[in-house]
């Protein structure tokens, strides 16, 4: 990877006693002036969590992330190595973790702009993450959410999985997943196979629910951070 080229960061902190809570959960809303000002970030977002497994109408308040996307690695680590506020984001919280991608397959749009520059060859034996992202017209928001449940149940214990959350800008309308793969051919496996994921893609296609959709692969490189037992989900797959 050249040392000039972008790269996108996300990050998850887990937090347990209700103070650390309450300001994660403000963060949602006032960490952005901080984001804004940080040198080589070129996008970024904070993202609150689904309960139970990451996908649920309801909120988790003690799981947030943030997205951010890089002039290059030197600008993120930077900000991970000495910024203020990702020192705070760290003390608090209980638990943290953070992967580094490269951008391999992307299209649609996130706020009328595609984030995620291709840096990099797709290859399906590598490890690949997915961040899907939608805005949801209103009127078909009771739809989308009557299959979360089911799609939620379905991917449960998926072989290859490594890691999978339900995450968004604002509840109900503005949702978003991430994924974590051992390789393409087992996400591929689930994305396509899942009777209760494809008749989702289907309803979405015939039916227009979605005022705004992105969908990105991207391949991770870097792995850091303590989310369990001094550990991340992506540890044994990515150094």
């Amino acid at each position: 990877m050249a040392a000039s080229q972008s790269i996108t960061t996300i990050s998850f902190f887990r937090y347990q006693s209700l103070p650390d809570r309450w300001w994660g959960f403000k963060q949602m809303g006032l960490a952005g002036e901080a984001l804004a000002q940080v040198e080589g970030l070129r996008f970024h977002k904070m993202l609150g969590s689904g309960a139970g497994n990451g996908f649920s109408i309801w909120p988790n308040f003690g799981v947030y992330g943030l997205l951010g996307v890089w002039e290059n690695e030197g600008a993120a680590a930077r900000f991970f190595q000495k910024h203020a506020l990702f020192a705070e984001f760290r003390e608090r919280c209980a638990g943290w973790w953070t992967v580094y991608m490269e951008a391999a397959k992307a299209h649609g749009e996130w706020e009328g702009e595609m984030p995620f520059p291709i840096t990099t060859d797709y290859d399906p034996a590598r490890p690949v993450a997915v961040i899907t992202r939608a805005t949801i017209y209103p009127h078909h928001l009771w739809r989308f959410w009557r299959f979360v449940p089911p799609v939620s149940r379905s991917v449960e214990d998926k072989e290859g999985l490594l890691f999978s959350v339900g995450i968004g800008e604002l509840p109900l309308v503005q949702q978003a997943t991430f994924s974590l793969w051992q390789n393409s051919e087992l996400m591929t496996a689930y994305a396509y196979r899942s009777k209760y994921h494809k008749e989702v893609v289907r309803r979405t296609r015939e039916l227009g629910w979605y005022k705004e959709e992105l969908f990105c692969r991207f391949h991770p490189y870097r792995t850091e951070g303590d989310w369990e037992e001094g550990r991340t989900p992506a540890s044994a797959y990515v150094y």
